[in-house]
């Protein structure tokens, strides 16, 4: 069934059977050494984008803020005694232009203004100092999911509607329908009402923030038209911190992205992707000696049988070829294992890794391209591994190799 082979496979597959015990450890070993890799690989994306989700849930990828006001001396002696204005809530100037220049740039996808300022919210005898932040939801909503983080009501804004946190609602007995009062720093206040009840996931947050129209913010705090920050959203979270220098180059306005804003969470994450890395290689590495090992062993054992073949007039190029087979042939054989084990295991740790109330830590999902790219790496590793026994195999003098 076999004689349609060619000559080098036939040979390769025969060395392999004739030891299959050491043909049996060796494809294991590589089945456990590659389904590492992927379990870890698979594990770490999951992880990632959790955390990214996580982290990105409660803002946008960019933010374009106006520059802070700076007092200018009107003598260089009096530079270092001067000090540092109040800083004003100041509308970016002509920020609809902006946002169009910023709409044309390649990878971004949502562009909103917002205009945010400090406010006093009152019901009854109960105030509380927010933060009041001007949206325009349909666009805003699309970088913030305020409507999944809804526990009660309904995520509507329209001019005399307010959304506020569950921790801020709990601490005035506000619920949804009650009516509350906003008054800003310049003497102007406004009667709302409680349209919706959010969570934020953040204590602080639930208590400081809530959400306007844009139009209403702009009328209290005195900006009419005005934003004092541009949010937006790239394609690639990633290239978030060099989108933002182009934004700044094209637009002269201070742009700072996620990645600087949480600088410690981004080297934290580049340190773990650093060290998984590294165990990969080193996985890796001990999967090639593994391969190298059994086939140095192989080539000593078939000593003999190389020297005859040697002398019936096989070419050392043929002989070359049925180890690097052999190695190409166990990587191949380890990776299709692999694919159910890496597979398992991320199952099991989906099933078994649980929060505190039971949910799954996060969702697992998995990437084709992974697997694929395994199956490729353990047949390169074979086949790389095998260069050296086959070179030595090919070397072999048929004389000498017979008398062995």
């Amino acid at each position: 069934m076999k004689n349609w082979l060619p000559f080098e496979w036939i040979v390769a597959l025969r060395f392999l059977k004739e030891g299959r015990m050491q043909t049996a450890f060796i494809m294991g070993g590589i089945a456990i050494g590659v389904a590492v890799i992927v379990f870890m690989s698979e594990l770490l994306i999951g992880l990632q984008g959790n955390f990214i989700k996580r982290v990105l849930t409660g803002q946008s990828h960019v933010q374009l803020l106006n520059q802070k006001e700076q007092a200018r001396p009107l003598r260089e002696q009096e530079a270092a005694s001067i000090q540092a204005p109040v800083q004003r809530v100041r509308s970016i100037d002509q920020w609809q232009s902006v946002k169009k220049t910023l709409q044309a740039i390649h990878g971004v996808q949502v562009v909103t203004p917002t205009l945010s300022g400090a406010a006093l919210l009152t019901r009854g005898g109960g105030s509380r100092s927010v933060s009041v932040v001007g949206v325009e939801a349909e666009d805003y909503f699309r970088i913030v999911a305020i409507p999944e983080k809804i526990v009660k009501g309904q995520p509507r804004l329209w001019a005399s509607d307010v959304l506020i946190g569950t921790d801020l609602a709990t601490d005035l007995g506000v619920s949804l329908g009650d009516k509350v009062r906003l008054d800003t720093g310049n003497g102007s206040a406004m009667v709302l009402t409680v349209s919706g009840i959010f969570d934020l996931g953040s204590r602080g947050a639930n208590q400081r923030t809530t959400f306007v129209a844009l139009r209403t913010v702009q009328s209290l705090l005195g900006l009419p038209g005005g934003a004092t920050t541009l949010e937006v959203t790239v394609s690639d979270v990633w290239a978030a911190e060099d989108m933002a220098r182009q934004m700044t180059r094209l637009t002269g306005i201070e742009a700072d992205s996620w990645i600087h804003n949480n600088a410690q969470f981004f080297a934290s994450i580049s340190a773990q992707t650093t060290a998984n890395t590294a165990i990969r290689f080193f996985v890796g590495l001990s999967v090639a000696f593994g391969i190298a090992s059994v086939l140095v062993v192989s080539v000593v054992q078939k000593s003999r049988e190389i020297g005859i073949l040697r002398a019936m007039g096989i070419t050392q190029g043929k002989i070359l070829r049925v180890f690097l087979l052999q190695g190409g042939l166990l990587g191949l054989g380890g990776s299709l294992i692999v694919c159910s084990l890496g597979a398992t295991g991320l199952l099991l740790w989906e099933h078994f890794a649980r929060n505190p109330d039971g949910t799954p830590m996060w969702v697992l999902e998995f990437h084709t391209a992974l697997f694929g790219g395994a199956v490729i790496l353990a047949m390169l590793t074979g086949l790389l591994s095998a260069l050296a026994p086959a070179l030595r195999a090919a070397r072999l003098d048929p004389v000498i190799a017979i008398r062995a």
